[in-house]
């Protein structure tokens, strides 16, 4: 495992070909209250690539031009939140998506363990720590130990991927989970004006 750490800014040239694993760390779960912090991303090749971002301005347009690009996938677990904090912080619009989350809730309906450790373990036979979870992600200096949990949230999306499309392809339910995927970024905007809990689609 290769982990770079980036301030502010993915650098110019930085490419991950065609598809992306991401992930995101905040101060909390309330993307009005608690800011975004780190940004993580790796193209599925044991390197991972750590954005500190500068909470002042949140300038990273490399970044934001990554998140936007249409010719690369997007690799998220529980895309829901990490899109709507980007969406919320960066005023970008992450699309194209994936989300092995609801990939998973879509194949793997004999649990209803459907957390990346949970799916990591099973599918990719990798044993993840959580311990630096419920961290402070705000402070200026990460802990290696920080740096070393927030690179494992995306090594190993890209396999958990292959195995979830496997599946899906099995089950029939490819066309669900494209649909799912690309309503997304409309169920984050849902969560930002206040539309976090209710069923709209309930009678």
């Amino acid at each position: 495992m290769s982990i770079t750490l980036h301030k502010g800014d993915l650098p110019d040239g930085l490419s991950f070909g065609s598809s992306v694993a991401v992930d995101s760390e905040t101060m909390g779960l309330n993307p009005h209250r608690d800011p975004l912090c780190l940004v993580q991303l790796s193209a599925g090749d044991g390197t991972a690539h750590l954005v500190q971002l500068d909470r002042a301005t949140y300038d990273a347009p490399n970044l934001r031009a990554l998140m936007a690009d249409q010719s690369v996938l997007k690799l998220f677990h529980f895309a829901r939140f990490d899109v709507a904090v980007m969406q919320r912080y960066l005023g970008v619009v992450t699309s194209p998506i994936y989300c092995t989350k609801i990939a998973s809730k879509l194949v793997r309906t004999y649990t209803d363990r459907h957390g990346l450790k949970d799916l990591c373990r099973e599918l990719a036979g990798v044993d993840l720590s959580k311990q630096q979870q419920s961290s402070d992600w705000g402070a200026d200096t990460l802990s290696d130990a920080q740096k070393a949990y927030a690179a494992s949230d995306v090594l190993h999306l890209h396999k958990l991927k292959a195995v979830l499309d496997d599946m899906l392809a099995r089950e029939g339910r490819t066309e669900y989970a494209n649909a799912c995927f690309a309503f997304l970024p409309v169920r984050a905007s849902l969560d930002l004006a206040g539309w976090p809990d209710e069923d709209i689609f309930s009678h």
